[in-house]
């Protein structure tokens, strides 16, 4: 019997941030298989040149396009403010969501008049940024902070240390002296710091996480694209085989982000790990794509 292969819905990010986006789509399509690379040799994308990121994630989109992904969505703030645009005029047959700072909603909740911003220093210099803020920003204050360092403090894990507690009260204390009831998390790693955040801010003080739309976002462009994989694999079942939803590779330490997924996520999975060569990424058992 010939086993249809499965085409997931491709997800990447420069590190584990983008696990926040995975999640909130399982929990929406559970059924839909579900590919996550995170470019962990190259975290954070935020320091990084424009031109360099969007180098990175044609890479990557290709290399998901290669594993046979319908729709590709690109859970970095970052690389959405980057390459975003650039991969939807590169790859014009493939459908890509992207990250948008969430203004538009934070600007219809606040009270204030004042709302804070935290994402890295790309995402506020990119295009994707200065039109989302010059389309619904009008009429309240943004304060924005670039909370140096946070990244790297939840790529290790650290979600709840005394570094990581300090960047964040750095970023939040002047915010809440100046009014803020209203914070946006403009990066996809900063979602796994939302009970740390909620300590040091308050409870009047409004967390708005960008993924459950984004999740929302994709769902649709696959049910109106009718790329929605509603029908289990009955070959599969037949087989006694489960279908693998999740699957994970980084081209970090593969060891490493194992060992996240299941104190992130409770998710226990292999991760492959992938390399760079020569601009292109290719499987380390395979050698190959």
């Amino acid at each position: 019997m010939n086993l249809k292969p499965l085409q997931p819905i491709g997800i990447f990010d420069s590190g584990i941030g983008g696990l926040t986006v995975l999640r909130a789509m399982h929990q929406l399509m559970p059924d839909e298989p579900l590919l996550y690379i995170a470019d962990q040799a190259h975290v954070p994308y935020g320091l990084r040149p424009l031109e360099e990121v969007r180098q990175y994630s044609a890479a990557i989109t290709r290399y998901l396009l290669d594993q046979g992904s319908r729709l590709i969505v690109v859970a970095c703030n970052t690389a959405s403010a980057a390459a975003l645009k650039y991969l939807r005029l590169t790859f014009p047959d493939v459908p890509f969501v992207g990250m948008e700072p969430a203004i538009k909603p934070a600007t219809g909740h606040t009270c204030s008049g004042v709302v804070g911003v935290l994402a890295t220093p790309a995402t506020f210099q990119g295009e994707l940024y200065a039109s989302v803020v010059d389309r619904f920003g009008r009429g309240v204050k943004l304060l924005q902070h670039t909370c140096p360092g946070l990244v790297t403090q939840i790529e290790k894990g650290e979600l709840d240390s005394a570094e990581t507690r300090r960047i964040l009260e750095e970023a939040l204390y002047p915010m809440l002296q100046q009014g803020i009831d209203t914070v946006v998390l403009g990066c996809t790693h900063y979602p796994f710091v939302i009970p740390l955040i909620r300590r040091i801010a308050g409870s009047g003080v409004r967390v708005i996480d960008p993924a459950p739309a984004v999740a929302r976002q994709a769902q649709r462009l696959l049910l109106a694209a009718s790329l929605l994989d509603l029908d289990f694999d009955l070959e599969l079942a037949a087989l006694g085989k489960p279908r693998q939803l999740l699957q994970f590779a980084t081209t970090g330490d593969a060891a490493q982000m194992e060992r996240l997924l299941a104190e992130l996520l409770g998710v226990n999975a292999p991760v492959e790990h992938l390399a760079w060569k020569a601009g292109r990424l290719l499987s380390h058992q395979s050698g190959q794509k």
